[in-house]
């Protein structure tokens, strides 16, 4: 059994979902960051971490890609341009919407308060703005980012657009709301959330 530790208000509900999409059983552990539970498995504090076989694995992206690739579903198959173009499209939502909204955060409640800069949103919210209507222009013919089959960054988007809603940073491109609409009625992410 996995064991998912980290709040389901952070990156550790981008797991959460993904093993409810995959339904397969879990243990949710809803450590926050930095607490004790957290550090004794990633030296950072930072969340989610998810313990396989007594061996923890950090990052919400990488443990995506590794339950994608052990259990064959929300992925392509490595080496085909399918993955490249599934891997290009994560990087992209990681370095242009996940970047934003961090750094966002990190100004508002994360770093010591004497070091925030909260003019610095502006701007974010600006490239966030921009970012929308690239991936726009990037988002393939069917319900999901990049096309027919739920994928990897499909979770990495919703969760980032719920973050972006939060973090009151204006969702401006319509597809983008309807996009977001459809799959937070997926019952996964619904059972995900109420976790």
């Amino acid at each position: 059994m996995y064991r998912v530790i980290g709040s389901g208000r952070s990156r550790a509900l981008r797991v959460l979902w993904m093993l409810e999409e995959l339904d397969v059983p879990y243990e949710h552990v809803p450590a926050p960051p930095r607490s004790g539970d957290v550090v004794a498995l990633n030296p950072a504090g930072k969340v989610p971490v998810l313990v396989v076989d007594g061996t923890p694995i950090t990052d919400s992206t990488a443990i995506l890609t590794y339950l994608a690739d052990k259990h064959g579903a929300l992925t392509h198959p490595a080496g085909t341009i399918e993955r490249a173009q599934q891997d290009s499209l994560t990087q992209f939502l990681l370095d242009e919407f996940d970047a934003a909204l961090w750094m966002a955060a990190r100004h508002s409640f994360v770093l010591p308060e004497e070091l925030r800069q909260s003019a610095i949103k502006d701007s974010l919210r600006w490239e966030f703005e921009r970012s929308q209507a690239t991936l726009v222009r990037r988002m393939g013919h069917g319900p999901f980012v990049a096309g027919t089959e739920m994928t990897v960054p499909d979770i990495i988007l919703t969760h980032c657009g719920d973050w972006a809603t939060a973090a009151q940073f204006p969702l401006k491109e319509a597809a983008l709301a309807e996009y977001l609409e459809r799959m937070r009625a997926r019952p996964a992410y619904q059972r995900a959330r109420a976790a």
